[in-house]
């Protein structure tokens, strides 16, 4: 996969390393890029990063990705995909999809569908807004090492603004909005599991109720912090844990959801080497209607 990026220098700088650092690549993107013959061409000619540009130089970018994730099998499996241009792709995942291969799960991940897609080219799996397996909705997955350096730098510093939706038991106790700030920490003797805890890192989370359903309502949730599982531990710890939660709630009883009620519903983000900003957007999945067209909570 190769791409190449123009740049018309628009005012000084130190040096083209300055430039680029300007533009949100990071101190890895500029060595991977050193390393690359032509990988840098100032005004058509190989340049050294140290090397000061002049106003309305032309820069030009070449991004090559000369290898495959080898170890992740390439399995044709649909793809919904929202979004897709030379640097990133987008897609609304399904439920018991997990993104990574795994143990027990060599073949059904996304990574596998994504490596079946992108079959014809190089192609290394970089997913920068990774979803739990139950989870459905959308996530980001970068097509090359510059824009992923990019991307996770906007998702370090809380750029990339994430909503999701929940179905959350609720007796009519919920308030119309609210914000949750409590510390998260792993939970004892468990690697999966997490817990409101004193000694955890601080999470903050912000609902608000979209609509009532008879014994549960759909809502909204932001994100100030993103610790694992932090919107299922945080309405649990409230009292008004995801529907189909087997992990977070105690009360779990509806057989008829065989999985937590949470959909990643939106994206806003800059795209990491236009700068253009992106909003997308993902329609709820089938068993979240389901469950709001139920005239009765079972």
């Amino acid at each position: 996969m190769e791409r190449q990026i123009l740049y018309i220098i628009d005012k000084d700088y130190k040096s083209i390393s300055d430039f680029l650092k300007s533009k949100g690549y990071t101190a890895s993107n500029i060595a991977k890029l050193k390393k690359y013959e032509n990988g840098i061409l100032l005004n058509g000619t190989w340049a050294y990063m140290n090397q000061k540009p002049a106003r309305f130089d032309r820069l030009l970018v070449r991004v090559c990705e000369y290898k495959n994730s080898e170890n992740i099998l390439p399995v044709c499996i649909k793809l919904d995909i929202k979004y897709e241009d030379d640097d990133i792709v987008v897609v609304n995942k399904p439920s018991d999809m997990p993104i990574h291969p795994s143990l027990n799960n060599y073949d059904n991940s996304m990574a596998n569908a994504l490596m079946y897609y992108y079959r014809d080219k190089n192609f290394v799996f970089r997913c920068i807004n990774r979803l739990d397996r139950d989870t459905t909705g959308l996530t980001v997955v970068a097509k090359h090492f510059l824009s992923a350096g990019i991307l996770n730098t906007s998702m370090q510093r809380r750029e990339i603004k994430r909503v999701y939706n929940a179905i959350v038991e609720d007796d009519g106790s919920l308030t119309d909005s609210g914000s949750i700030d409590a510390p998260i920490s792993r939970e004892d003797n468990t690697l999966i599991k997490r817990r409101v805890s004193a000694n955890g890192h601080r999470a903050i989370t912000h609902y608000k109720i979209l609509k009532r359903i008879r014994g549960a309502s759909l809502i909204e949730l932001r994100l100030d912090t993103g610790r694992t599982h932090q919107i299922r531990v945080h309405m649990s710890y409230i009292g008004h844990p995801l529907v189909g939660d087997y992990l977070y709630n105690e009360k779990y009883y509806d057989k008829d959801n065989v999985r937590p009620l949470l959909h990643s519903k939106s994206l806003d983000l800059l795209q990491p080497l236009t700068g253009k900003r992106l909003h997308l957007e993902c329609e709820l999945p089938t068993d979240f209607t389901e469950r709001i067209d139920r005239k009765e909570y079972v």
